[in-house]
């Protein structure tokens, strides 16, 4: 079963893991204040599909591609998501979601702010700018 996911390009010191993904659509969001990134002019975010054979072979790439900072990654399927920081990779079983607080904490102590750590069912979903965005 493939997992499906995010990747901001712009948190990337190496690129070349893009090359390890099926990139299936790309959409450019300009950053905003709520961003916390006024160093970017955008995020460019790529929609990827992995294949379950190559998860944990990127994952692994992934961590070590990310810039070294509050940047993180995340891909799942119906029973596990990947969600990547620089150098970890915490790998949750969905349907136990108390799993999450533990990531939710290592993320909010790398400066994240919560509503940037979305993955958790216990943080409302961040609503991004809908009519910013274009798609590419």
């Amino acid at each position: 079963m493939n997992y499906e996911g995010v990747i901001i390009e712009e948190s990337l010191k190496d690129k070349d893991v893009l090359k390890l993904v099926k990139i299936v659509s790309t959409k450019v969001e300009p950053v905003t204040k709520e961003h916390k990134t006024p160093w970017l002019k955008q995020w460019t975010l790529h929609t990827i599909a992995i294949p379950e054979s190559k998860v944990d072979e990127v994952s692994e790439a992934l961590s070590k591609a990310l810039e070294s900072n509050y940047w993180y990654a995340d891909f799942k399927n119906k029973d596990h998501h990947y969600i990547i920081f620089p150098n970890k990779v915490f790998k949750v079983e969905r349907r136990m979601p108390e799993q999450y607080k533990q990531v939710t904490k290592y993320g909010l102590g790398l400066g994240i702010p919560d509503y940037q750590l979305d993955f958790s069912p216990a943080i409302k979903q961040w609503e991004r700018p809908k009519d910013k965005t274009n798609g590419i």
